[in-house]
């Protein structure tokens, strides 16, 4: 059993149709990275596996059908999703943004975890007393990141998590999110359009193109095709 399993998914935005029959999987402990051009459909898929659009078709995770559940429902059975753009609460400070991404919760770790988290990204520890929307844009996306995993998900949406960004940030980032994965087995549905740095880090890709799912597979076999390869990934 897949741990996101989704198939003959539609949906779009009033009478516009961006998916049609998007089908694609997330195994426990994968990295599966979501490639293609502007308008697409990666960002419409993402929003609508978290609930945040009308949808229609099947979405399962761990075995459970949550296709028509709302987005807090999703986000309490463990899919938590950084947005496109980073989306944090800008008047808020960096503390308190990291403990809306604990609105789920009640238990006593919260803050064990904001600590935990500021390890791994040590810059906002230095910020924790900084409204969100004074932050440079990499600290913005590190807080994004960071608010995310709050609420303790076992799949992590990233959406275009290099988006603006210089070279080295985004380096940074996606050295974290691979370290995630290794050492906490976290599951990450990553869209993205740096094909080249992306792909490294996949252990699955999937391209999609006007909303449907054109192909898929393991980067080396993606990499492989030529004709794949100048199309869709720039290399």
């Amino acid at each position: 059993m897949s741990l996101l399993s989704v198939s003959h998914l539609k949906a779009g935005y009033g009478p516009i149709n961006v998916l049609h029959d998007v089908e694609l999987t997330v195994e426990a402990g994968e990295i599966v990275v979501m490639l293609g051009a502007n308008g697409a459909g990666k960002t419409t898929t993402m929003r609508a596996i978290s609930g945040m659009i009308g949808r229609s078709g099947e979405v399962h995770f761990e075995g459970a059908d949550i296709a028509r559940a709302t987005p807090d429902a999703i986000v309490r059975a463990g899919i938590a999703q950084v947005p496109q753009g980073r989306g944090t609460f800008p008047e808020l400070n960096v503390e308190d943004n990291l403990r809306c991404g604990a609105y789920i919760r009640s238990d006593k770790e919260i803050d064990a975890d904001i600590d935990r988290w500021f390890d791994v990204f040590p810059r906002l520890r230095e910020r924790r007393a900084q409204r969100a929307g004074s932050l440079s844009g990499g600290e913005q996306q590190m807080l994004a990141i960071a608010r995310a995993l709050m609420a303790r998900p076992k799949l992590l949406l990233c959406d275009e998590p290099s988006l603006g960004l210089a070279p080295l940030i985004t380096q940074e980032l996606f050295a974290v999110i691979e370290r995630l994965n290794r050492e906490m087995g976290l599951s990450v549905l990553l869209v993205e359009q740096n094909a080249n740095l992306a792909m490294h880090m996949a252990h699955r890709v999937y391209l999609i193109e006007t909303g449907r799912i054109v192909a898929s597979g393991s980067a080396a076999e993606l990499s492989a095709d030529d004709s794949i390869r100048k199309a869709y990934l720039g290399f």
